[in-house]
């Protein structure tokens, strides 16, 4: 169990009401049993990032996925199998763009139109066509990784991207 303060997801946040419904019970369950979203991935076998979009709806859980939640968050396997089975597929893309929640915001400004991207972006591009040829990231097949790095002028977010490398075709 986290030392973290536990927390229901506030059913008033306006991109959380067009969320399946069954995002509500699993984060009431989560808070319930004081867990993090990297404890429940641990028990899955999963990243954190990925089973946080999965309970906002972004992300499909596999049968097995289903099978381990419920053990984790004591919710009947056939209740979720019923809502998130083979029968429900993700909508993604929750919220309004751009974003307005401050967080959120700032990752959209950071990854589409911020000024790093404008200064950065063909550089990154030469140094990434140096190193992998003709192609792009993938952000389809990516991994998200987020880490504290502690400084002392203030703790430090570490996002990483790890995307696939995809060339372009050739016909």
């Amino acid at each position: 169990m986290s030392n973290q303060v536990q927390q229901t997801v506030p059913s008033n946040n306006t991109p959380l009401k067009d969320l399946p419904s069954m995002s509500a019970t699993l984060f009431e369950a989560k808070a319930r049993k004081g867990l993090t979203f990297d404890e429940i991935a641990k028990a899955l076998g999963r990243d954190e990032v990925w089973v946080a979009a999965a309970f906002y709806g972004q992300a499909k859980f596999e049968p097995e996925d289903i099978e381990k939640l419920s053990g984790v968050l004591d919710i009947s396997q056939g209740h979720l199998q019923s809502e998130l089975g083979a029968h429900w597929w993700p909508y993604r893309g929750i919220g309004t763009t751009p974003p307005t929640d401050p967080v959120i915001y700032r990752l959209y400004e950071t990854l589409t139109i911020s000024r790093r991207v404008l200064v950065y972006g063909h550089a990154i591009k030469a140094v990434i066509h140096e190193k992998f040829g003709d192609g792009i990231m993938s952000m389809i097949d990516c991994k998200i990784n987020i880490e504290k790095k502690p400084d002392p002028k203030g703790d430090r977010v570490l996002l990483t991207f790890d995307g696939k490398f995809l060339p372009y075709a050739k016909w």
